[in-house]
C-alpha cells in the first residue's frame, strides 16, 4: 500500500515539476482520434443506436480542437500575450 501512494506521489511530482504530461497524450493525438471516428463512421463502423453517443463525444473534440488551434493562432499573431500572468487573489 505505501509503495503504491509512493509511486502515485512521484508521478504527480513529476508531472508538476516538469510541466510535461507522462502519458505522452498531445494535440496531434487528439487530432489523429478525431479523424479515425471521422472515418469510422462514414466506413459503418458504428450501429445506428451508437451513433448519438459517437456524435457527441465527436462534437466535444472537434470543438476543442477548434478552440487549441485558434488559441496557438492567437499567441502566433499577438506574442507579447505570452507575457501576462495571472495573480491569485488570498
Amino acid at each position: 500500500m505505501t509503495e503504491t501512494t509512493d509511486t502515485q506521489a512521484n508521478t504527480q511530482d513529476q508531472t508538476t515539476s516538469t510541466g510535461d504530461n507522462i502519458s505522452g497524450l498531445n494535440i496531434n493525438d487528439l487530432s489523429t482520434l478525431r479523424n479515425i471516428i471521422d472515418l469510422a463512421s462514414s466506413r459503418g463502423a458504428f450501429k445506428t443506436t451508437e451513433m448519438t453517443v459517437v456524435g457527441a463525444a465527436y462534437n466535444k473534440l472537434n470543438s476543442f480542437l477548434e478552440d487549441v488551434a485558434k488559441q496557438v493562432a492567437n499567441q502566433n499573431t499577438n506574442p507579447e500575450s505570452e507575457n501576462i500572468t495571472v495573480s491569485e487573489q488570498v
